[in-house]
């Protein structure tokens, strides 16, 4: 083994401390409207409304990026730090990476990517050890890398893949269809495919999708998303000719997504309004050719995942009378289904099972770190899938009839790894293990509880290089908070890079996730959404309290949903961080719920057209409550063009605001992808552009020094 000296005894120090004396900023002139929206009674002014408008069709919209992006990349060009984190970066993703695999037919389909890769490659093996051949390579679909392979999913018997394109990250999806022995791409091609599963009939006559109807004529990026509806597509013929399966045109706000059992004997169609997980379930005999579909859970009120079936009996996950999750099993020929408890609820959460094996295999979270359970189908105990230390199950694969399954593995400074398990044996071992240019022994992984407010005890984890000093450090906190979405611990190459430099890593915890279950999730919802808040602003006086940082050491990053989060947080405590890192955040809560997908959300914020919600949108919204007087941390927001999921107007109007405001003379930038979306598809390249531009920000105004390797 090559050996690995001290990273700190290899490095030639080049200052970054100099850009916290810069001088004020000068932006670009935004013009400034005099729209004022009244709701019950107040009176709310939207300055920036023209900037929701669609930057590929408004003139005015497409100059105010330019400008903005002139003014962030001559910023970015003078951080001296953001030369090394480039090129680190690239050196630390440079490793041959694998996705979990699928076997069908006999044949085995994974993705990989041999390192620098913009877009991973979809491969095939014929036998287990077998020699890889590549089935489909994205890389050459566009010059800029910038157009993906979305979903995959092989037919039973390994002879055709069906597929989607993704273009610039947006959420649409083109679905094809590729021969395997030949490479041939049928003519079929489905378009208006969006949020959408795909799943083969067990003949692999043709395939069962969820679609949207075409948007009008230069909406397609913005307009709301409604009437989804489940079609089959018979191969050879147009899409013209799909037969239409399921449908609510007497409730457009619902969406439908279908798959196809294991034995291919029923389809099940999953229907919910918004992100909550609150389902209806509805059935169809695919062996009866007179069957119509039937509705089997009704309501919209529980969570219900199918794990597998036996014939007729279905075994779910269910929150049914059970926060923390439970696995049952019902008979779908009766009429009136009736539940029958399996596998009891835990203190931890289940995040989910499947049949494989003949085996109940169901994955477990416990204070955010994963386990494997083996149930017999009865609900017998049957042991636990040894796991190579505390991180996370990142996904697993295998079928009720066979005896392999594949999971992978992965944690703070562990890459991700495929295993090999034999339910026979019970033993596991490496299926692709990846090289990585650094040594994962020089850092170390720490759990940490602390009281958020109102005394609840949050997990955080916290990692650092073991050789650092115990005083303040660089730190860049993390969270998400919202949708019933855990922060699992999870590896990256661009946050070794910030950690390489004695940077610290905190990742909270903090309720509106699904780390201990819809209590966990429902804490911070609607009108508990301020916990969530309160939650991560007492992450980093901890952090402080704890002497791991310091106010003008600690960075913050969130994206999406955690966009949001940083936004609040900073009007709410500006004077708590150095610096913030927004990344395609919510930023006007009082409109979200009028462009593409954010109609969804409304189960986690509310609706801005309810009085009540209102009020409570109104106190955090980013955009509305940037506190005029107030001294304000650095902060570069991040969003892309062509961002169909948060638009990109969010982030737009969020600047905007804050470059016209008087907080400070600390840089309040906007940094604009082209080409790229929420962040699924995202080219390596853009990806290591983004964060070499993120690490040279934080570590300018949190006094960490970037050091070039030698």
């Amino acid at each position: 083994m090559r050996r690995v000296l001290p990273l700190i005894l290899l490095l030639l120090a080049t200052s970054a401390a100099a850009q916290t004396k810069a001088p004020s900023m000068i932006y670009p002139q935004t013009t400034r409207g005099d729209t004022v929206d009244e709701q019950f009674g107040v009176r709310v002014a939207d300055p920036y409304r023209w900037l929701e408008n669609d930057v590929r069709t408004d003139a005015a919209v497409a100059k105010w990026v330019a400008d903005e992006n002139a003014v962030t990349n001559a910023y970015l060009a003078n951080l001296p730090g953001r030369d090394i984190f480039a090129a680190r970066m690239k050196q630390l993703l440079d490793y041959e990476r694998f996705g979990v695999p699928v076997k069908k037919g006999g044949r085995y389909f994974y993705m990989r990517n041999s390192g620098l890769q913009n877009q991973a490659v979809l491969y095939v093996r014929d036998s287990l050890e077998g020699a890889g051949r590549v089935l489909i390579d994205p890389n050459a679909w566009a010059k800029d890398g910038a157009t993906a392979l979305g979903e995959w999913v092989p037919s039973e018997d390994g002879n055709h893949i069906l597929y989607s394109v993704q273009d610039g990250g947006t959420d649409w999806r083109t679905v094809k269809i590729l021969d395997v022995a030949t490479g041939a791409i049928a003519a079929d091609t489905v378009e208006w495919v969006k949020f959408s599963n795909l799943s083969w009939a067990k003949d692999g006559s043709g395939f069962y999708y969820s679609r949207f109807a075409a948007p009008a004529e230069g909406a397609k990026f913005q307009a709301l998303n409604e009437n989804q509806q489940v079609y089959f597509h018979k191969l050879g013929t147009a899409q013209s000719a799909d037969r239409l399966i399921y449908a609510t045109p007497d409730a457009p706000k619902r969406g439908h997504s279908a798959q196809v059992t294991e034995d291919g004997k029923w389809l099940v169609i999953t229907t919910t309004e918004g992100t909550d997980n609150r389902y209806e379930i509805t059935i169809l005999d695919l062996t009866d050719p007179a069957a119509r579909p039937r509705t089997i859970v009704k309501g919209l009120e529980n969570e219900w995942s199918l794990a597998g079936n036996v014939g007729s009996t279905f075994y779910w996950t269910t929150n049914k009378d059970a926060p923390r999750l439970r696995i049952v099993s019902m008979d779908v020929r009766q009429a009136a289904p009736a539940i029958h408890e399996v596998v009891p609820q835990d203190k931890a959460v289940l995040e989910g099972a499947g049949i494989v094996g003949g085996k109940l295999i169901a994955s477990y979270l416990v204070d955010v770190k994963s386990e494997l359970r083996r149930y017999a189908l009865d609900g017998k105990s049957d042991g636990v899938v040894a796991l190579p230390g505390i991180g996370s199950v990142a996904g697993t694969s295998g079928a009720a009839d066979d005896d392999e399954l594949f999971y992978a593995f992965t944690s703070f400074a562990t890459p991700t790894t495929i295993y090999r398990y034999d339910l026979k044996t019970g033993t596991a071992a490496p299926w692709a293990q990846p090289k990585v240019a650094f040594d994962p022994g020089l850092y170390d992984v720490s759990q940490h509880f602390y009281a958020s407010k109102d005394g609840t005890k949050v997990p955080m984890f916290i990692v650092r290089r073991k050789d650092l000093p115990a005083s303040p450090a660089p730190t860049l906190l993390y969270a998400y908070g919202g949708f019933n979405v855990s922060m699992n611990p999870a590896f990256s190459a661009t946050r070794i890079a910030w950690l390489e430099q004695g940077g610290v890593l905190a990742v909270a915890n903090i309720r509106g996730g699904g780390e201990y279950g819809k209590a966990w999730h429902d804490g911070g919802r609607l009108t508990h959404k301020q916990n969530v808040f309160d939650d991560f602003i007492a992450a980093g006086e901890d952090l402080i309290a704890q002497g791991v940082t310091s106010k003008d050491k600690l960075a913050i990053q969130g994206g999406s949903n955690g966009g949001l989060l940083v936004g609040a947080v900073v009007n709410q405590r500006p004077d708590l961080f150095a610096a913030a890192l927004p990344q395609v955040g919510v930023m006007d809560m009082l409109r979200f719920d009028r462009f593409t997908a954010g109609r969804y959300w409304v189960d986690d914020y509310g609706y801005p057209s309810k009085e009540a919600d209102f009020r409570v949108l109104r106190a955090y919204s980013p955009y509305h409550n940037i506190r005029a007087g107030q001294d304000y941390p650095a902060i570069m927001v991040t969003t892309a063009d062509t961002d169909d999921r948060v638009v990109p107007g969010h982030s737009f109007k969020y600047t905007a605001a804050l470059q016209a405001a008087q907080i400070g003379p600390k840089p309040h930038l906007i940094r604009i992808e082209t080409r790229a979306g929420h962040g699924s598809g995202k080219p390596t390249d853009k990806v290591i552009a983004e964060a070499a531009d993120s690490w040279a920000f934080a570590a300018a105004w949190t006094g960490m020094t970037v050091k070039a390797p030698r």
